[in-house]
């Protein structure tokens, strides 16, 4: 399995995105997004273990939540973005 790291400008909206899978049954969990990630400063990512991550970032934008980035966690310590 899989982790995946969204990435959101907000805690507001890492907080709607994180109610809204967890009701779907995606394990996930809210924490503050790590440096090299963000251009501008502090954010907030939810780190996703699933098999495939799309339905879950449609999900959020049909409820429009908006993120930022998505990443897929390669390897120990190894990050890929991934354009959704």
């Amino acid at each position: 399995m899989n982790y995946y790291y969204i990435t959101f400008r907000s805690i507001t909206f890492a907080q709607r995105a994180e109610r809204l899978l967890s009701r779907g049954n995606v394990s996930c969990t809210l924490q503050r997004t790590p440096k090299w990630m963000e251009e501008q400063g502090c954010g907030y990512a939810l780190r996703i273990r699933a098999l495939e991550i799309r339905s879950q970032v449609q999900l959020l934008r049909q409820n429009r939540i908006p993120l930022r980035r998505v990443y897929l966690q390669t390897g120990e310590g190894q990050f890929e973005e991934i354009p959704l």
